[in-house]
């Protein structure tokens, strides 16, 4: 007679993981985002007054299979809501997982009165074209969908432009591949931006340059029309990341510059009269290039200025471009584009596994708030252009859930 034992894996929820234990399964694991880590749950507890939940799931060898940090808001109510950003960090290949993990969320969700638990996970929904439309025989995660709809999950809807929490499509760049191909994706006017930045001697340094920074983004957003976080906010973050925070600074010498151009126009004007006609023009109009740029610098009294920097944060293996900010200087001499450059050949010489600039419209034609605009300019570092699964809401009392929005909206009139 034979016998066949089936090993049984026995599943245990954790409500509050250890900080050492979470650090190493989030960092480590395929879907690590720096939205679902310990660091951020604090700087959203310190910075926006959410209370952060550090949950997981454990299997019988008391090995994390699971984790969610989920942000809870409180309510006039008495009771909260909550979201776990780009979580949670599970095996979504794993539907026994995703299940059990559920239904552990349902038990917690009622002991610690949530009215409901919104996650938008770092999953594509589908393959898409350079227009977001679906690539017919392409990939897609249709199934999955489904099977959290089967669970009880209530997705939000397919929105295209900022409507959500976090960006529903990014530009991703894959770095597990040659430089030469990496390269070869970006579009022939961003390179030549890059390789037109040389021009002006820039310096790439990656200090933390907090007040350097906030000076840059209160001009970037006086100019595209969006508030910008109080400078706080960046300092916050530079403690709570630390090692897992990276700027990318560009500087110009100004004072260099302006001797520069000065001897180069009086060369050109020194000369002009020897130039053949055919060349005239091209001539003229690289004089008239110097003369706007001198007038450019002129308004400068600095010796050396930052222009433009760039915020990034990481996992073990991933990167995203989080802000940015310059000035006039940085685009008449491309220095966001070389910014970008330096940040993304250092993220490959890192082995990090990708790139992500961090959210996108999808549709890429929209006349929204100059998002088109915006899309445009991140299409140019090339690579994928990629349509995430959405937002889902885990529901647990469906009356509040209807009613909520409306509550709030009440609530927050009257404060003001």
């Amino acid at each position: 007679m034979c016998y066949y034992f089936v090993r049984v894996i026995i599943l245990k929820f954790l409500e509050d993981v250890a900080k050492e234990k979470y650090q190493s399964f989030t960092s480590n694991h395929e879907k690590s985002h720096f939205l679902q880590s310990y660091e951020w749950g604090e700087f959203c507890k310190k910075i926006k007054g959410q209370t952060p939940h550090y949950v997981g799931m454990t299997d019988d060898n008391d090995q994390l299979v699971a984790t969610a940090l989920i942000l809870e808001r409180k309510t006039p109510l008495g009771f909260s809501y909550g979201y776990a950003p780009r979580g949670f960090i599970i095996d979504y290949t794993n539907k026994e997982l995703i299940k059990k993990f559920t239904e552990y969320l349902k038990e917690y969700m009622k002991k610690n009165k949530f009215i409901y638990i919104k996650f938008d996970p770092d999953i594509p929904y589908q393959d898409i074209d350079q227009d977001a439309n679906p690539i017919e025989g392409g990939n897609n995660n249709y199934e999955l969908y489904n099977y959290m709809l089967s669970l009880g999950y209530i997705h939000t809807g397919f929105y295209r432009l900022y409507e959500g929490n976090q960006p529903r499509y990014t530009f991703r760049i894959d770095l597990k591949r040659d430089w030469d191909v990496i390269e070869s994706r970006m579009s022939k006017s961003f390179l030549q931006s890059v390789k037109r930045s040389y021009q002006y001697d820039l310096e790439i340094d990656n200090e933390i340059k907090i007040k350097e920074f906030y000076k840059l983004i209160k001009n970037t957003s006086e100019r595209d029309g969006f508030n910008p976080h109080d400078e706080k906010y960046y300092e916050t973050l530079v403690d709570e990341f630390k090692d897992n925070i990276k700027f990318f600074n560009v500087t110009i010498d100004i004072k260099k510059m302006m001797t520069k151009i000065k001897e180069e126009l009086k060369d050109l004007k020194d000369n002009i009269a020897s130039v053949n006609k055919k060349k005239l023009a091209d001539y003229n109009d690289k004089i008239k290039r110097l003369e706007k740029e001198q007038d450019l610098f002129s308004k400068y009294p600095e010796e050396k200025r930052v222009i433009c920097i760039i915020i990034c944060i990481s996992t073990k293996n991933r990167i995203w471009s989080f802000f940015q900010g310059g000035d006039e200087l940085a685009g008449a001499t491309c220095a966001v584009m070389r910014c970008y450059y330096e940040a993304i050949k250092d993220a490959f010489n890192k082995g990090y596994d990708f790139f992500d600039l961090f959210g996108t419209p999808g549709d890429p034609h929209t006349t929204y708030k100059n998002l088109a605009k915006l899309h445009d300019f991140k299409r140019k570092y090339g690579d994928k252009y990629i349509e995430f699964i959405g937002e889902f809401d885990l529901v647990n009392k469906k009356i509040l859930y209807k009613m909520l929005p409306t509550l709030l909206g009440i609530y927050r009139k009257l404060r003001r």
